[in-house]
């Protein structure tokens, strides 16, 4: 199928909506991806339901009372052993949640030609996309995306955010004032929880006004051959911390636990939050970004809202302090998200390789 211009990407880009919607029986050879990062095989299935088991799944937290030391204890514990849990009885209103849902879907269903006027380009990221990294010839993704800054206002651009469907703007804009306010009170818990001020992991992102806050609406159209490719590669989040606003329909998500993939099964109205390289970093490991990719399916197709909540970019960041001894040393070296961010603009999600970059820089 012939792409649209490259605008700044390697080669035409190709939408996969478009691919998907031609009703090819097969995918083209761009989007099978190696043996070993397919979905599971039936031995790797039974591994993956072997962890769950003995896991229990994801952590499932009530945050309906964030000031309790017990949740705290509860989001750090979950921070430490999956670096994922699913946030229940957050405080932003379930309506909201299905408002925020239902303008995303009707944007991804807008023609062609309307999506288009909307095309990223990889300087910025922002706006209607399909592939991460600028290598040409990658293997790419089964899945389109749509990426916006939110904060810090001088990023904020309003010629990037869709004018259709109507209401799609005022409510991504609340949607996105609700959940970056559920990422305050989600770092004051993690703060409390190592021990520290309440206020610290904040202080370390530069303040609640210099934290960033970026929004990514990810559509995975059905596939006609969803063992061979993946919407999401395997990665971690380099940011700070995601707050996921998962399908509310079809399961996707996939979590590496023990050297096993789990799927998650998403809680009605929860959110799935992860901790990014970001906290990985600030707290010494102590709190684990954990790698993570997403499925397709050949019936249905997926959306989810991914909020990014990030510290100030020209800010460097390295192990804080207090969570450095003798005994424990820092494990990172310091580094500005700025410049940590332009791996995987460049590269696309390859695992965890640029975390453990910086660990080997720093030994």
């Amino acid at each position: 199928m012939e792409g649209v211009g490259a605008a700044g990407w390697p080669e035409p880009v190709v939408r996969v909506q478009s691919l998907s919607e031609s009703g090819a029986a097969t995918i083209p050879d761009r989007y099978v991806k190696p043996e070993a990062e397919r979905p599971a095989t039936p031995l790797e299935a039974a591994a993956a339901a072997a962890a769950e088991t003995e896991g229990g799944g994801i952590p499932v937290v009530d945050l309906s009372s964030p000031c309790d030391p017990a949740t705290a204890r509860a989001v750090s514990e979950a921070c430490r052993d999956w670096g994922f849990f699913q946030a229940v009885n957050h405080g932003v209103p379930a309506g909201l949640l299905r408002r925020a849902r239902a303008v995303w879907r009707g944007f991804f269903r807008q023609p062609m030609e309307v999506k288009q006027r909307y095309a990223n380009s990889p300087a910025t990221y922002e706006g209607y996309g399909s592939r991460l990294g600028v290598e040409k010839g990658a293997v790419l993704d089964w899945g389109d995306y749509y990426f916006l800054h939110v904060r810090p206002p001088h990023l904020f651009d309003p010629d990037k955010w869709p004018h259709l469907p109507p209401e799609l703007r005022e409510t991504t804009e609340e949607y996105s004032r609700e959940v970056a306010a559920l990422c305050g009170r989600l770092m004051t818990a993690m703060s409390v929880g190592l021990g520290a001020a309440p206020s610290r992991l904040q202080e370390a992102f530069g303040g609640a006004d210099g934290a960033g806050v970026c929004v990514r609406v990810n559509y995975y159209p059905r596939c006609p051959q969803p063992e061979l490719t993946l919407g999401l590669s395997s990665h971690s989040d380099p940011g700070g911390m995601t707050v996921l606003l998962a399908d509310d329909r079809v399961r996707g998500l996939q979590v590496r636990r023990r050297g096993a993939w789990v799927t998650v099964d998403p809680v009605p109205d929860a959110f799935i939050v992860n901790v990014g390289d970001q906290i990985q970093v600030l707290t010494n490991a102590t709190y684990r970004s954990v790698e993570h990719r997403v499925m397709v399916n050949a019936a249905e197709e997926r959306l989810s809202v991914a909020l990014f909540y990030n510290p100030r970019s020209d800010l460097p960041l390295a192990p804080m302090p207090e969570l450095v001894s003798p005994e424990r040393p820092p494990l990172y070296k310091p580094m500005t998200f700025d410049e940590y961010r332009l791996y995987i603009r460049r590269n696309g999600p390859r695992g965890k390789s640029q975390v453990e970059s910086l660990k080997a820089a720093a030994t």
